[in-house]
């Protein structure tokens, strides 16, 4: 999977997440893929909500030590 922009956003509590990356999105092309790591688990939920509610795709998403990627498509 070839991405187009990272974000970090480990540390960071609900909503700051989604917050930044909406804003990182809002400098992409559709089509292009944001991995966004996060340490909030409440990421999970908040994330595939708002790529859904924003028609973005979730791609794929994973844990491993304690932090959450996600692969999001934009719409």
């Amino acid at each position: 999977m070839e991405v187009n922009q990272v974000l970090d956003a480990k540390g960071l509590s609900c909503p700051m997440p989604i917050v930044r990356t909406k804003k990182a999105m809002d400098t992409m092309e559709s089509g292009q893929i944001i991995e966004v790591q996060a340490t909030d688990k409440g990421a999970l939920a908040d994330l595939t909500a708002w790529s859904a509610a924003a028609g973005h795709t979730l791609l794929e998403h994973k844990e491993e030590a304690d932090v959450l990627t996600f692969y999001i498509k934009k719409a």
